[in-house]
């Protein structure tokens, strides 16, 4: 068994970790340019100027302390700043991408470096340019783009005079945004994603907020809701072909018994991580449980008076969503990341390839739309000896995963149309900020404090996937 002729095969990546670039080009701050790196047990930190004027930082998902303001220090390290260097080696890196037998390359587009601000009329011509060569280049490499409109990030400033996605104006600013992109862009790239694993979430970085109590995060929520739905019902009377999702994280949740408390706590917990995201874009309204979920929370909306018929007027085509592990729930605990019967890597994430099955059968069952896998791989602590990297556990996890979307296509007939790995090239871990967390079929010499020559160095793992890319699978 292969796959369609006509899946697409590739990789994915971010912006803030790997294009680098942050102070080149006319790029604005990032919301992501102030969080330090970490480890694992260690907490990526925002580093701030407190209210008192002293030094200080808060986790990268915590609250900020009132009156603190983001700030850069020349004594720390932030990873988004160099990143593994995409803003200068995209030719190198494209090419690698064309060897390996991709043909679609998912990347985000930097909110700051179209709009330095977030607020100007205007987007900043190098910004536009830069992202015209990579579009440019990927074409002449028959490599379809996968465009991220928003990866987890904002312009600093609309964080700092609007509050990020907690204030309406926000839905304006990436409106805004993300119309002069397809209105750039649309003849050259069919396939858009709105956001970024929306369904997770939380924290300055992510929503220019200061505040991360649930009434925040869900106003949050829906203002991105709004912002998403507006762009695809203008963007479908620029060009009626292209074609729009949203990308979601869908771990796999199993109750950790056949205790019907545990299994209850799962089957909610997973509704209202994962599924209450999709049921709105897909569907184009809040599901029945919402009453109840917000309710238990404390959490009034506020919505303008034609939000809802935006709602459901802009729904998504397809769903793409992350799948890199799975989990247990308790109704005492939680969810959980452990597994008896599962393997895990050294960051205790359970490797769970018949999950993936299960997950692909699951979103399809529930919205009938195609699907894409946009992030799926292994990070792991890869030894570079004599030039080399042999990273069998990388083939071995690839394999495993790419058989369990074919028995998926093939076996139940579940509309996938592509597979894009995180991520081809090592770059900076976004739960660690580590390099030494790695992903990538290519090795980059770079430490965890970004030092090294950034040189490309293909592992094991790049022939294997090759062979496999150009073949539809016919060697799993």
């Amino acid at each position: 068994m292969t796959f369609p002729k006509d899946f697409l095969f590739g990789g994915a990546t971010a912006d803030f970790q790997c294009e680098g670039g942050f102070d080149e080009g006319g790029r604005g701050l990032l919301t992501h340019d102030f969080v330090t790196a970490g480890a694992y047990g260690k907490p990526r930190q925002i580093t701030l100027t407190l209210k008192d004027g002293t030094r200080g930082s808060a986790g990268v998902r915590d609250e900020l302390p009132e009156g603190a303001v983001p700030t850069l220090f020349d004594d720390t390290y932030y990873p988004s700043h160099q990143a593994t260097d995409f803003y200068h080696h995209w030719r190198e890196d494209i090419d690698l991408l064309a060897e390996l037998g991709s043909t679609t390359y998912r990347f985000s587009m930097c909110w700051s470096r179209i709009f330095p601000t977030g607020m100007a009329q205007e987007p900043n011509p190098e910004g536009l340019a830069f992202y015209d060569q990579v579009i440019d280049y990927l074409a002449t490499k028959h490599i379809q783009p996968i465009i991220t409109i928003c990866h987890d990030e904002l312009p600093n400033a609309l964080a700092i005079e609007y509050g990020g996605w907690a204030d309406r104006r926000t839905i304006a600013a990436y409106q805004h945004y993300a119309l002069t992109l397809i209105r750039h862009y649309h003849d050259r790239v069919k396939y858009w994603l709105t956001f970024n694993e929306i369904n997770i979430l939380g924290g300055y970085a992510a929503l220019g907020t200061h505040k991360q109590d649930p009434q925040t995060r869900y106003q949050c929520v829906h203002n991105m809701f709004v912002a998403s739905a507006s762009v695809i019902r203008q963007a479908r009377l620029i060009d009626r072909n292209l074609q729009f999702g949203t990308m979601y994280m869908m771990s796999e949740m199993y109750p950790a018994s056949s205790d019907p408390q545990n299994v209850w706590a799962a089957y909610t917990t997973r509704r209202e991580a994962c599924f209450f995201f999709a049921d709105v874009m897909s569907r184009g309204a809040y599901p029945h449980y919402t009453r109840e979920l917000f309710k238990r929370l404390g959490v009034t909306l506020e919505m303008a008076s034609d939000d809802l018929e935006t709602l459901k007027a802009g729904t998504i085509d397809f769903l793409a969503f992350s799948y890199y592990r799975s989990g247990t729930v308790t109704a005492e605990n939680g969810l959980l990341n452990e597994n008896p019967h599962l393997q895990t890597t050294p960051w205790h994430w359970p490797i769970d390839p018949l999950g993936l099955r299960y997950c692909l059968n699951e979103l399809f069952d529930r919205y009938q739309k195609p699907l894409i896998v946009i992030e799926n791989g292994l990070g792991m602590i890869d030894k570079l000896e004599n030039g080399q990297v042999h990273d069998q556990y990388r083939i071995d996890y690839m394999a495993d995963h790419l058989r369990a979307i074919r028995d998926a296509i093939t076996l139940d007939d579940v509309p996938c149309f592509g597979y894009t790995m995180w991520a081809p090239i090592d770059l900076v871990s976004l739960s660690t900020g580590e390099m030494k967390k790695r992903y990538g079929v290519v090795y980059v010499d770079m430490d965890d404090q970004g030092h090294g020559s950034l040189q490309r160095i293909k592992k094991d793992s790049f022939a294997w996937l090759e062979e496999n890319y150009r073949s539809r699978g016919a060697n799993l």
